[in-house]
């Protein structure tokens, strides 16, 4: 066949790059004390753009996991099968410490480390970071129980994979799962139904539905049931120490928009086998533990999502030309691809400033630790939101091309909406801003005290807190208030609250530790609201073509 023309002013493939040359993490790597540890991001990096490392991601995402509920013969076995990708994947991930590993280190900063190695893994792939994630998470909660934790937890800071199908303590390395949800409650965790009952040895008997179970093949998992006592969490292998399968049958996995190389399962519990965890009759707040540092996770991957959006669209723009000029050197498309860039650091610099709270919090500052609470609130809510919106600009930089699945973008659009649903919906995460108002109104006074350390840098940022001191102190107000409506009133307005938080939080780092033309194009864009609110929309007079270049990661 004869070739009707050569192809010219088609993008090369984004392959052979390193994700960690990324100025705007190695800053904040260093920022909060944990520049010790850039050797080994880079070298993660490394390891990250290379063609056969991005072909897992392809191959885990279009195999997605089987259930096989019993064998060949009909005897039960609950087992979920995953391609040979996903194997590699958890490999990759596990290797470079991203289970229990930070929660050992005792070098500081171990938890920034943590969180600009899981910013990395999660642009290559974020389905598999769900099993891994939680295998981190369940550290704190763990620790409520020292014998048990004496037991499992060096097993989960392993950086060996071991899916073999044995006991838990008999493994290199485990993973931890949790199981709350149930048909008729969703975030609503006091209407659980699932009950434990005493065996008379300290162990209980856990029968119930549990609506949605992610990584169903992990070894153990913090199952939250209604014992006798109220709602309390207990912790179930899911092979038992004399190797017999617990009986935790897997009815079903979930279809889902995205994250569909990961397993997410219905799961019934038998008279499965189970030891308490905390206080018998506090599960929930048990759980809260778990759940908190899972939401500091997603706010870390949907700024993974961002960057990894912006990533492919400014190799695009970078690469194609059209009306005679390359599309980056375009002043519309400059202003989308800056606008972008700046969305993108507001939410790293956020999740690594969380994650230094989060390593002060653990080493015994109490300041820190209420600033984490309120911050992940926020964060959570706000960069968990921003996300879909962001990926979707990513992905219309690359115009037809971005909507088809090569590019892979439309998996990471999938992708972009789950965060916001996870561990709780928006709403959940916004509502508890005026619940840490409520309990802990000493919290404002921290809140501000970080604001204040950017005070004088810019007027934009000082006029924006001024405001939020004033919305703050009225809704501490409103929160001490024995009357209902008035605690209706703070509730109505949650999700505003959470969005100025997140928003003077991204700016007061942003004006003292980024560019001029970063902090200047975030304090004139998202703090002064006589602008427009669409990517795309910076108003004139700023750097953008600085903003550009900092963003970019060298390519082919």
């Amino acid at each position: 066949m004869t070739a009707t023309h050569e192809v010219r002013n088609q993008v090369p493939e984004l392959v052979g790059h390193n994700p960690a040359d990324d100025q705007p993490l190695l800053e904040g790597l260093h920022r909060e004390g944990a520049g010790w540890a850039e050797g080994a991001v880079r070298e993660l990096g490394e390891t990250l753009g290379q063609a056969h490392v991005q072909d897992w991601a392809r191959q885990a995402n279009d195999n997605p996991p089987t259930l096989h509920t019993h064998d060949r013969y009909g005897h039960r076995v609950d087992r979920v099968e995953f391609h040979p990708a996903w194997h590699e994947l958890m490999r990759l991930s596990i290797g470079a410490g991203l289970t229990g590993e930070p929660w050992r280190t005792e070098r500081p900063g171990g938890h920034v480390v943590r969180a600009a190695k899981h910013y990395l893994v999660t642009q290559l792939e974020a389905g598999h970071t769900c099993p891994i994630d939680m295998g981190y998470s369940v550290v704190p909660l763990l620790r409520k129980e020292p014998e048990l934790a004496a037991r499992y937890e060096p097993l989960l800071g392993s950086t060996e994979y071991d899916p073999a199908e044995v006991p838990a303590l008999g493994k290199r390395g485990i993973l931890a799962g949790m199981s709350l949800t149930e048909k008729q409650g969703g975030s609503d965790l006091r209407k659980v139904t699932t009950r434990a009952v005493p065996a008379g040895d300290g162990s209980y008997l856990v029968t119930g539905h549990k609506w949605f179970t992610s990584a169903p093949m992990n070894d153990i998992f913090l199952v939250l049931a209604q014992s006798p006592d109220g709602p309390s969490c207990f912790l179930l292998p899911r092979i038992l120490p004399d190797g017999a399968r617990n009986p935790i049958r897997l009815m079903r996995l979930k279809s889902k928009l995205g994250n569909r190389s990961n397993a997410s399962a219905e799961i019934e519990y038998d008279n499965a086998v189970g030891w308490p965890i905390g206080e018998l009759g506090h599960g929930i707040a048990t759980m809260m533990a778990m759940v908190a540092v899972t939401r500091l996770v997603l706010t870390n991957s949907s700024a993974a999502a961002m960057r990894a959006g912006l990533t492919q669209a400014l190799h695009h723009a970078t690469h194609r030309a059209a009306f005679g000029a390359n599309l980056v050197d375009q002043p519309l498309m400059r202003n989308v691809l800056a606008d972008l860039a700046v969305e993108s650091e507001a939410a790293l610099a956020l999740s690594l400033r969380l994650a230094a709270a989060q390593d002060r919090a653990v080493a015994g500052d109490e300041r820190e630790a209420a600033l984490l609470r309120i911050g992940v609130a926020a964060g959570k809510f706000w960069v968990c939101k921003r996300t879909p919106m962001h990926v979707a600009e990513a992905l219309e930089c690359l115009g037809g091309n971005g909507y088809v699945e090569e590019s892979g973008l439309p998996r990471l659009y999938r992708e972009a909406p789950l965060n916001s649903v996870w561990e709780g919906s928006g709403n959940v995460a916004a509502l508890d801003v005026p619940r840490v108002l409520r309990r802990e109104p000493e919290t404002v006074d921290i809140l501000l005290a970080e604001l204040d350390q950017a005070r004088g840098a810019d007027r934009r940022l000082d006029a924006y807190v001024g405001r939020l001191r004033a919305e703050l102190a009225d809704g501490a107000k409103l929160a001490g208030s024995a009357d209902p409506a008035e605690r209706a009133e703070l509730e109505t307005r949650a999700r505003q609250l959470a969005e100025r938080l997140a928003l003077a939080l991204q700016g007061a780092l942003l004006v003292r530790h980024s560019p001029p033309a970063v902090a200047d194009a975030f304090c004139a864009s998202r703090l002064d609201e006589r602008h427009g609110h669409s990517f795309g929309t910076l108003p004139a007079g700023l750097a953008l073509a600085a903003i550009v270049e900092r963003a970019k990661i060298k390519t082919g």
